[in-house]
């Protein structure tokens, strides 16, 4: 009856420790409309994606190309990142040897005298063996949440490298758009000259008055100003880059504006991809959760909490340990023979926890809550993903739209300015409607330059937001 007992027993344990080597399948429930409403976002949704391009076929300016690959190589942060997946696969090393039995030499020796007689020398020189026998699944748990761990450090690179790529490319074409705003600036400058030393001309013969040329004057060193500003702002954003580089400030080589920021689709009348719709495809959801680096390494955070909670459970069952010991000893116990003999121990242990003043269930508890806080913070990193997608195809909407105004203001503004000038070189304006068409057209004009920069912007956040530039 006895035997019977212990065997039901034991066979009750078996059974209610199997599910301890399951493995963990993402069961998680997301939005299927990740993306949002699409009535003011007209990009299509196909199973291709724009972040299935890699860096090198989104980026194909050759100067940004091989500045990005010289950020990636000397980049501190991203060499951090580097050396944490290092860290990672060491752990995983480890929790894989749990496996293996540990070994260690331990020679001892002992001098004993009892009430000052002879001195007898006893020594050991064995070889100790510990092994912890895997029989609940408290290894491989480990091992597996080991293996998630190493695979978040992977993600992390990945996002860091993705975001270094996002901010160079960033960086780079805002040092384009100050050059071209410099340039209209510079060439502003002298048109404006002009105009002041033409009003100085008319004022000196009697033919425009003081105030005029004062204003004229003001417009004109505002325009200075300007210049000053764009040059600082050029040695900010080169510093920055240097920064991203791990070097000491030093110019930036760059092409110009437009001469192969984002490069064409073979039908688009704009030149630039930011407002060209056959070419910002953002993909079907599914696709988007495969490429985007945080939305897997939460789904690895959610597997390695997993683990950990079967790891716990694994606790409340017994442990088996194997301890053995193999060597060369003179001390038999109450006779001490020389030369030594082999020695020769093994012992096996198994463990059984009842009380633990409940520790193990509080571990236990505090890994299932851990588990299901990982399990939110995943479902907000993929509403957050599709919040980034929807902000960024909203803003490549707004440059596009933007787009076709500012460039018609500014062909009416430039034929205002040419014709006021003319006006007033024959008597028929004053200085402020002169003044005017200048300070709108200059408006204008860098007005329709930031807004191609914000479009470039917005389909780099895109790329970068689907997955983008991890390959």
């Amino acid at each position: 009856m006895r035997k019977n007992i212990i065997f039901i027993l034991a066979a009750c344990i078996l059974l209610s420790g199997c599910g301890l080597y399951k493995k963990y399948e993402q069961n998680v429930e997301t939005p299927t409309d990740i993306y949002g409403a699409t009535g003011y976002i007209t990009a299509p949704v196909d199973s291709t994606s724009l972040a299935q391009l890699s860096w090198r076929e989104f980026f194909t300016d050759p100067l940004l190309q091989n500045l990005i690959d010289r950020v990636l190589a000397n980049n501190t942060d991203l060499n951090s990142a580097r050396l944490a997946v290092e860290i990672s696969e060491e752990s995983l090393k480890t929790a894989k040897a749990a496996y293996l039995p540990a070994i260690s030499f331990a020679p001892s020796g002992t001098l004993s005298s009892f009430d000052f007689g002879a001195v007898s020398k006893t020594y050991s020189v064995p070889l100790q063996l510990n092994m912890d026998v895997e029989l609940f699944g408290g290894i491989t748990n480990k091992k597996r949440a080991a293996n998630a761990a190493l695979l978040q450090s992977q993600m992390r690179e990945e996002a860091v490298r993705a975001n270094l790529i996002s901010t160079v490319a960033q960086q780079y074409f805002l040092l384009q758009v100050l050059d071209r705003e410099l340039a209209i600036l510079n060439e502003t400058d002298s048109l404006w000259n002009a105009s002041l030393e033409m009003e100085k001309s008319l004022w000196e013969n009697g033919k425009a008055f003081s105030t005029a040329v004062n204003q004229m004057e003001a417009s004109y060193l505002n325009v200075k100003t300007q210049v000053v500003d764009i040059r600082r702002a050029i040695v900010s954003v080169e510093n920055s880059i240097c920064r991203l580089l791990a070097e000491p400030p030093h110019h930036i080589e760059r092409g110009a504006w437009g001469s192969s920021a984002l490069p064409e689709h073979p039908e688009t009348t704009t030149g630039q991809r930011m407002f060209d719709k056959k070419f910002i495809k953002i993909g079907v959801p599914a696709k988007m959760l495969e490429l985007r680096p945080d939305v897997r390494l939460a789904n690895y955070a959610m597997e390695e909490a997993f683990y950990n909670t079967q790891a716990a459970r694994a606790a409340f069952f017994p442990s088996l340990s194997l301890q053995g010991l193999v060597g060369w000893t003179n001390n038999a116990g109450s006779v001490i023979v020389n030369p030594g003999k082999i020695l020769l121990n093994a012992v096996a242990s198994l463990t059984q926890p009842i009380y633990a003043r409940g520790k193990i269930k509080a571990n236990y508890n505090i890994a299932k809550y851990t588990e299901e806080d990982i399990r939110q913070k995943y479902i907000q990193t993929v509403i957050d993903a599709g919040n980034q997608v929807n902000e960024a195809l909203a803003d490549c909407q707004a440059a596009r739209d933007k787009y076709k105004y500012y460039r018609r203001q500014v062909e009416v503004l430039h034929e205002a300015y040419i014709g006021t000038h003319e006006l007033m070189d024959n008597g028929k304006s004053d200085y402020i409607e002169v003044l005017t068409a200048q300070e709108s057209l200059l408006s204008a004009q860098l007005n329709e330059v930031l807004n191609m920069y914000d479009g470039a912007q917005a389909v780099i956040e895109l790329y970068i937001a689907l997955g983008g530039a991890t390959k």
